[in-house]
């Protein structure tokens, strides 16, 4: 890829692309267990809700998105308040050229500075030497530094076959005691520009 990849902050016009993207995923992937592609507006109820608290970025190359990666709650305890769940999806003609790298990149020094100790990803694996084209995720979270921490097996059930689902960490900022609360995304954006 030869063009420039701009990253910056999601906005709610972008849901239409956003979508076109996701939907690949959901109809003929396991990547997500998502039988239905979501209508616009829910998209775009989910986008809004994301950037309440967490980010949500987009990668532009030619002015067009080509990818985008968003954190959340990992599980709504007051004591995982500093794990942030992970999520990335590139349009499909993408992939494997360093666009993930890059976003996931920007996300986790957002997350940093937000006050986020850990970085969770579900992930759903290869189930067979044929899924290894398409299932390329637990790969890409060990090249970005994630450790394999679980699995859970026949966790989900999608196109009359059944996949499991891993689940990789990463530590983003030493812990310690007497945790600042994290910050939340608006807090934060204008260090980045975004």
């Amino acid at each position: 890829m030869n063009s420039q990849i701009n990253i910056r902050a999601v906005k709610i016009e972008d849901a239409a692309r956003l979508l076109e993207i996701y939907s690949y995923y959901v109809k003929e992937t396991a990547i997500t267990y998502e039988y239905e592609v979501p209508l616009l507006d829910e998209f775009k109820q989910r986008i809004s809700h994301t950037l309440e608290t967490h980010p949500y970025i987009v990668a532009e190359s030619d002015g067009e998105i080509i990818g985008y990666a968003y954190a959340g709650k990992y599980h709504p305890r007051a004591a995982y308040s500093w794990d942030a769940e992970t999520t990335i999806y590139l349009d499909n003609n993408f992939r494997g050229n360093g666009v993930g790298r890059k976003l996931y990149s920007y996300l986790e020094e957002i997350l940093k500075a937000q006050g986020f100790v850990k970085a969770i990803a579900l992930i759903t694996p290869p189930m067979t030497e044929a899924d290894n084209d398409v299932y390329r995720s637990v790969h890409f979270h060990e090249n970005m530094g994630y450790k394999l921490s679980g699995r859970l097996t026949y966790s989900g059930y999608k196109f009359g076959r059944w996949f499991d689902t891993v689940t990789m960490d990463k530590m983003l900022c030493e812990p310690h005691e007497n945790m600042e609360s994290v910050k939340t995304f608006d807090e934060v954006r204008g260090q980045f520009g975004i």
